[in-house]
This record gives structure tokens, sequence and C-alpha cells, in this order.
């Protein structure tokens, strides 16, 4: 059997106003206030965080020397 974590708990701190509104949605869909935010941060992985980690593999690339020189 295997012991390794499948997820992580963390803390954060969330503006009031966020997190009523957070609250509002998980009570109308019936769904935990962690799912909410599990899914708000998956939007941003998918869209604006995407972009950050393409940026962060393209520069491991461009270091280990993976890359075409086009002005060459």
């Amino acid at each position: 059997m295997s012991t390794s974590k499948t997820t992580e708990s963390v803390t954060l701190r969330i503006p009031t106003e966020v997190l009523r509104d957070i609250d509002r949605i998980a009570e109308a869909t019936e769904r935990s206030r962690s799912y909410i935010i599990l899914r708000a941060m998956k939007g941003y992985l998918l869209s604006e965080g995407a972009d950050v980690l393409a940026a962060i593999e393209g520069r491991a690339e461009i270091d280990a020397g993976e890359h075409e020189d086009f002005d060459a």
C-alpha cells in the first residue's frame, strides 16, 4: 500500500468579502468551501498560471542549452 500524500493542508488569509462570496457560491452549489477554492485555483493554473509555468520551463530549456537559435 502506498503511503504518499495526495493532498497537502495550507493556511491562507482571504479578505472577508472574498470569503463571503466563496461561501455564497458553496451554499448555492451545495459544494464545500474547499471545493470552490480548489476550483478557483485550478482555473488560475489553467490561465495566468500556465503562462508563468511555461516561461519557467522555457527558461530552464534555454539554461540547459535545449533551444534553437533562429538568429544564427
